[in-house]
């Protein structure tokens, strides 16, 4: 039995899973979580974890890790950590046979098709039915950031391929977006606002900060004294809980969120599918259900009929960048 070795790498935590193969079900054996700054070297990490939680089954012979940053040929600098991790000498340290890096979010496109229904849920489904197999499908993802990846059918099966594509430039839809978009490059005194600044978690928080900097009560509310890394959930649950000035911010929040993935699904022509991920997806599900944000995706003008072929679906397993690289390891000849 093949038993594969899979992990999800970024600046706070850092997830590692031992995996088997039986037929064509990945089954998890072991998984374990770190804290990616207890560790100097990461080798030393990936040798802990598999001479210790997993030393109870067959050490694997094939690898692939996701990494929180991007990957040149096979190598990858954490932006927060001081770890320079490179494919061959990573490998070696590990004693892997084969072992690749890959983005983080790129990764994901390799778990999507073998997602199982508790990890995902659909939110909008085409009237004529499913995604096409054989045709891409994208994903876009709202966390602190956002990220981008699209899946390129190939006679090998799907090609991830990265994208930088959240920091092309924001292009509001409406006056009320225009205005907001005036004020945020004022207020970090940029030269261009980047889709990343108003469409991710980070960015539902800045909407907020300039409802309150620009309301005539924005300096009594609620709100105004809010962390800004608690900005983003507190303006969602706020929104929630019936508070007009969080539900104008989410409302628009959510209509540029929805403008966007209709952006992708032209770009790449999805009709396999568009996913959803990040830390807002699965928290967020009603609202990425509403007219806010679909009737925003579905907005294309003589390209409607092109969107609207294009399931969407949400990820709402925290553990799919784990699992997605499980599925590219087992990709991988060792």
């Amino acid at each position: 039995m093949t038993t594969l070795l899979a992990g999800d790498i970024g600046g706070t935590k850092t997830l590692l899973g031992l995996y088997s193969v039986d037929g064509t079900a990945l089954i998890q054996k072991a998984s374990q979580r770190f804290v990616s700054a207890d560790w100097a070297d990461f080798s030393a990490l990936v040798n802990h974890f598999l001479d210790g939680e997993a030393s109870c089954f067959e050490r694997p012979r094939q690898a692939c890790f996701a990494i929180a940053g991007p990957v040149r040929q096979g190598r990858v600098k954490l932006t927060n950590l001081p770890w320079l991790l490179d494919e061959v000498e990573l490998a070696r340290a590990c004693q892997l046979e084969v072992l690749e890096l890959v983005n983080d979010f790129a990764v994901l496109i390799y778990g999507l098709p073998h997602l199982q229904p508790e990890q995902q849920t659909t939110l909008r489904q085409p009237a004529a039915g499913g995604g096409d197999p054989k045709a891409p499908i994208a994903i876009l993802g709202a966390g602190t950031g956002l990220g981008v990846a699209i899946g390129v059918p190939t006679a090998g099966g799907l090609q991830a391929m990265a994208s930088e594509a959240s920091h092309g430039e924001f292009a509001p839809c409406n006056e009320e977006q225009w205005q907001l978009k005036t004020w945020l490059m004022a207020e970090f005194g940029l030269p261009r606002l980047s889709i990343e600044r108003v469409v991710s978690g980070t960015g539902l928080g800045d909407v907020m900060r300039w409802r309150l900097a620009t309301h005539p009560d924005g300096r009594n509310h609620a709100l105004m004294k809010t962390a800004d890394t608690e900005l983003p959930a507190a303006t969602a649950a706020a929104a929630a809980a019936g508070d007009p000035l969080a539900r104008k911010a989410l409302d628009l929040w959510l209509e540029a969120y929805g403008s966007c993935a209709g952006d992708l699904a032209l770009q790449s022509l999805c009709y396999g599918g568009l996913w959803l991920g990040g830390g807002t997806a699965g928290k967020l599900l009603d609202e990425l259900r509403s007219e806010r944000f679909l009737g925003a995706f579905l907005n294309k003008g003589r390209l409607n009929a092109v969107v609207e072929q294009i399931p969407v679906h949400a990820l709402i397993d925290s553990e799919t960048g784990l699992f997605s690289a499980a599925c590219r390891a087992r990709l991988l000849n060792a």
